[in-house]
């Protein structure tokens, strides 16, 4: 995870064409707290019906993306490291790997990832910020967004519903004015951050990862009706090797997992304003 493209990962040694070679895996030891599942009902609240209507929302979105782009095919004979009933796949190491994650830019968007499982897997977490970006709300963001990140063999269709799904009236819905503006006084919050990723299959051509991440949405200032709150999701996307780069050609999206809330202090509206406003985002990298 860089601070921009312009910073070097280490020595930047060799990527290779189809070094699809497994690393190791991460474990996280939760504190002891309590008997039982920490992650249990007991310990979870109920969800507010404004926060069961955002997650909706989100849902429903990378819903018309998988919807539109289903049928995306993987060719070759793919390597699957998924056990059947089991979360046999492995996630990808915190650890630095020295080696750079993108070699350019498309737009805003980093490109130029490797063809490698590190590359699918930098490419599917930098996708998964871009498509719940606050740029998905305006038709000019949403066009660019798009056609950096999916098959350009998809792109045109998916557009068209997606200039359906996001109609006036579903603007409306979380608090935005007709062309996706926050009206006055209120700053719009739409933001995805990845947690880790997991790649559950790869060849030559194709590959499925997967990467779970939180989100912000919601709307922050004084008077919002829609507070800005935290989501829990797991992104998963079919990438093709499509003109030199991994690309999106089919999407799905579910919920959690989700961790027990710390029950931290909220914070004002001023002061989330102030940190969208002044905190950027990251290039991910594994």
């Amino acid at each position: 995870m860089s601070f921009g493209d312009d910073h070097g990962y280490g020595g930047d040694t060799g990527r290779t064409d189809d070094g699809f070679g497994g690393t190791g895996q991460t474990r996280t030891r939760l504190p002891d707290g309590r008997t039982g599942d920490p992650y249990g009902p007991a310990r979870r609240p109920r969800p507010t019906r404004s926060l069961v209507t955002v997650v909706g929302v989100v849902v429903l979105l990378i819903a018309a993306i998988a919807f539109a782009n289903r049928g995306g095919g993987e060719g070759g004979s793919s390597r699957d490291r998924a056990d059947s009933g089991n979360s046999g796949a492995r996630s990808d190491p915190t650890a630095a790997s020295g080696v750079k994650p993108v070699t350019g830019k498309n737009g805003t968007i980093p490109s130029g990832f490797a063809r490698d499982e590190q590359g699918a897997a930098s490419a599917a977490a930098n996708y998964a910020v871009a498509l719940g970006s606050d740029a998905m709300f305006h038709a000019t963001g949403r066009d660019e967004v798009i056609r950096a990140t999916h098959d350009p063999a998809k792109a045109d269709g998916l557009l068209t519903d997606l200039d359906r799904a996001y109609s006036p009236a579903f603007l409306k819905t979380v608090g935005l004015n007709e062309d996706g503006s926050a009206p006055d006084g209120l700053t719009f919050v739409s933001r995805t951050v990845p947690i880790g990723t997991k790649v559950t299959k790869i060849d030559n051509t194709a590959a499925t990862v997967e990467v779970w991440s939180t989100g912000l949405v919601g709307l922050a200032g004084e008077g919002s009706t829609k507070p800005v709150t935290e989501t829990w999701f797991t992104l998963t996307e079919q990438l093709t090797w499509t003109d030199g780069d991994w690309k999106i050609t089919s999407s799905s999206q579910t919920q959690g997992p989700t961790p027990v809330g710390a029950g931290n202090r909220a914070s004002s509206a001023d002061e989330i304003s102030k940190a969208v406003q002044g905190y950027g985002g990251f290039t991910y990298a594994r």
